[in-house]
């Protein structure tokens, strides 16, 4: 039983670092509602936000992130859970050593693998174009994807699988319509992350398009950045709008994230 003043403890400490964690949030959207000119009248300026959304283009690299990641964690998610449970559930020759090849995917940093995938996409004809930007993160992910589902598929109740195949169900079928409902918190887990991790992707959009209707939003602010510098109002506003998106994300799905990594780390 946790006493009472352990428990504001606990309280206070959280509260700290919720604190230093919202700080950086803050000062970016008390900047955003700043004056971006001197002499500007006082008050929350919100229209900077309509602002720098025209002048910085986000329409258009907006548009393109949403594509990018719901092709990236589509693919992705799809991946993972059919190699996940391959890997979970089955024996078969390579089995440990194909996975362990995988989470090479994981260890090698994107900074290492670009320069030479650019160099094979370019001789396939394939930069400058949307497969060049999603095929490349959607293998990071899937490498991320399959270790994470492997561990839920091997610790998942193996007294319902025997019972779907009892009533006749094959592979198939207990992976659809058992495993995948069983496992919503943990998938919706890793759907969160890489979500996160494709919009945020920066160096391989970077690299492998220089069109600018392919150009992502973090890459777009970046580019807003180099050629707004008269002021930082603008520019705040700017990261404010390409973060949008993450943050909707996850407090839509935060109570089965929390759920999926409190399962996994009692696991």
């Amino acid at each position: 039983m946790i006493s009472r003043p352990e428990r504001l403890f606990n309280y206070a400490i959280l509260a700290l670092f919720a604190a230093v964690a919202l700080y950086p949030v803050a000062l970016i959207l008390r900047t955003a509602l700043q004056p971006d000119q001197i002499g500007d009248s006082g008050g929350l300026h919100v229209s900077n936000f309509a602002a720098a959304w025209d002048e910085g283009h986000f329409s258009s690299y907006m548009r393109t992130s949403v594509v990018v990641a719901a092709l990236v964690v589509g693919l992705a998610t799809t991946l993972s859970i059919l190699a996940g449970y391959a890997f979970g559930t089955m024996s078969f020759p390579g089995s440990e050593v194909i996975f362990y090849v995988m989470l090479l995917g994981i260890m090698i940093p994107a900074e290492a693998l670009v320069v030479p995938l650019y160099f094979d996409l370019r001789s396939l004809g394939l930069t400058d174009s949307l497969v060049a930007i999603v095929m490349p993160q959607v293998a990071q992910s899937t490498a991320f994807g399959t270790f994470w589902m492997r561990a839920y598929f091997r610790t998942s109740s193996r007294e319902v699988v025997e019972a779907a195949r009892l009533d006749g169900a094959g592979h198939w079928r207990t992976l659809w319509s058992v495993l995948v409902p069983m496992g919503r918190p943990a998938i919706t887990t890793m759907v969160v992350l890489v979500f996160m991790w494709t919009w945020n992707e920066f160096l391989i959009p970077l690299v492998m398009a220089t069109s600018e209707e392919l150009r992502t939003a973090p890459l777009g602010l970046a580019f807003f950045q180099g050629r707004y510098t008269s002021g930082t109002a603008l520019l705040a506003a700017g990261a404010a709008l390409v973060a949008v998106p993450v943050v909707a994300v996850y407090i839509f799905l935060q109570r089965h994230f929390i759920r999926g990594m409190v399962e996994g780390a009692v696991k």
